[in-house]
């Protein structure tokens, strides 16, 4: 069955949604230049670099998606004590988002450095560590006193360690009535117990059933996996496929509606964010997909993480 049209949601009603977003934040660096030679060093190209950008990554990311659709959100996470971290918490208070951050000075904020040429991404290095086990606890606290503010909780995982308690949070909230969207990473979603809705991709959804011969298989292996581990809905995001909510009533699906396939980066967060706003705005599971899918065809026109606005979405 197909996912149904979704008319205009008043900006005011989105504005009343409270989300809070609890996960791994990075930092997502960019270095553009032009190539014109080859090194003498090496087979590489060398990169004058002429521009650096900063954007904010993963978590921070998809918060800064909730903040664009005009929601009022928080986000919970640890960054280092480090030059990266402080240019997070600079972004953070830039882009409108109420930032409830555990620093932790043994950590490397995580980056992601992409180096381009001609909007063409040639290199991307990563740098990364574990937070300490204190830092995560007293996260786990904080996540307790944010939970009675906000009407929607979401996780989102990058398996950068921030999410180490993230069993115990969903327990919180679901005795709190909050629902609870989970975007996942890996294999173990023992940890993920109880969650209302989680949102994997193909690749992640394959590499915790298997892969499926046909759509009764793979509606077969879903309702096996909710039924496992308690989750009230799942909602398959298939790139140039659109997406399909698995629930108790049957299968959804929403056909892909991007104009121009730029950059897929990013994607899954602005899916996940516009997803926890509607739902925060009271609208239904299945509107608020439709709205999701609606969002990822636009922000896949875009390079690198970026995010969709009320007016790109209702225009």
């Amino acid at each position: 069955m197909p996912i149904p049209d979704v008319g205009v949601v008043p900006r005011a009603r989105l504005a009343g949604a409270r989300v809070l977003v609890v996960g791994d934040v990075m930092l997502d660096r960019y270095w553009f230049g032009d190539v014109n030679r080859i090194s003498p060093e090496a087979p590489v190209p060398v990169v004058h670099v002429q521009k650096q950008e900063d954007r904010l990554g993963g978590a921070a990311n998809v918060a800064r998606n909730a903040v664009a659709l005009g929601a009022q959100t928080g986000l919970l996470c640890v960054v280092g004590h480090d030059e990266p971290g402080e240019r997070v918490v600079q972004l953070l208070q830039d882009s409108g988002v109420a930032a409830h951050l555990e620093r932790d000075p043994a950590l490397l904020t995580t980056i992601k450095l992409r180096v381009l040429s001609r909007q063409q991404q040639l290199l991307r290095v990563d740098f990364e560590n574990t937070p300490a086990h204190e830092i995560l606890l007293a996260g786990l606290a904080r996540f307790d006193e944010l939970l009675p503010s906000h009407d929607v909780i979401l996780m989102s995982d990058y398996a950068k360690g921030g999410l180490t308690h993230v069993t115990q949070m969903i327990a919180h909230a679901h005795a709190a009535g909050k629902p609870v969207l989970v975007d996942p990473k890996g294999d173990d979603w023992e940890r993920y117990r109880g969650a209302t809705l989680i949102t994997p991709n193909r690749a992640e959804l394959r590499e915790v059933v298997g892969q499926w011969k046909s759509e009764e298989d793979l509606h077969a292996r879903v309702t096996a996996l909710r039924a496992s581990l308690d989750f009230k809905a799942l909602l398959l995001t298939r790139s140039e496929e659109g997406m399909t909510l698995f629930t108790d009533e049957g299968a959804l699906h929403a056909l892909a509606v991007a104009r121009e396939v730029y950059d897929v980066s990013g994607a899954g967060d602005t899916v996940i964010a516009t997803l926890a706003v509607m739902l925060g705005a009271g609208l239904s599971l299945v509107e608020a997909v439709g709205l999701a899918n609606r969002a990822a065809g636009i922000v896949v026109g875009k390079l690198g993480t970026a995010t969709v606005d009320y007016d790109e979405l209702f225009q």
